[in-house]
Order: structure tokens, then sequence, then C-alpha cells
């Protein structure tokens, strides 16, 4: 993903709700059905890490993007965006160069 991608999706994400709060619960194998199931829905996803959860949003992020096959589009404190193209009909077209 080249920066102007990055950037791209960063300024989606930024007027888009968070849809998953991980809680104390962090990574299992449920949560990252959801994960995928929305990645599937929407393209870009944000997430809340829970002041409860004692992981770090950074690890967390690249554990979700491992499993999910999608890629991290920026972890800021406690919020975390991914991204992952739809295998068809994708609804986000990025830039080229």
């Amino acid at each position: 993903m080249t920066s102007k991608q990055r950037a791209y999706l960063k300024s989606l994400a930024m007027t888009s709700d968070t849809i998953l709060h991980i809680g104390k619960s962090s990574a299992t194998p449920e949560f990252t059905k959801a994960i995928d199931e929305a990645l599937e829905a929407r393209e870009l996803i944000k997430m809340n890490v829970l002041k409860n959860c004692a992981d770090d949003p950074k690890v967390l992020a690249e554990i979700f993007a491992e499993r999910t096959n999608s890629q991290v589009v920026q972890v800021i404190g406690r919020k975390i965006v991914l991204y992952r193209p739809r295998k068809e009909n994708p609804k986000i077209v990025l830039p080229t160069k």
C-alpha cells in the first residue's frame, strides 16, 4: 500500500464511526470472525481498544490484520483502522500513483 493510498483510507476512516470495541477478552476466535465479517461488509473498519484490555493496540492490530488477511491503515492511541478490499465488487477504489 502506498502512502497516498494510506492517506486516502485515513481520510475515509476519520468520518466513519467505530463499529467494534475490543474488551478484556481481547483476541478471541469469535472476535476475529466478527472483524472478518465486518471487513467483508464494509472493507474499512475502525475499532476501539477499551481501557480494560491489557494488550497493546499496535500488537492487536497486527494480530487481527494477520488473522483476517487485511492491512493496518493506522493505530492512533487506542483506535485501530483495518482495510481489506472485497473479493467481488469493491466499494472503495484506491488512488493509483
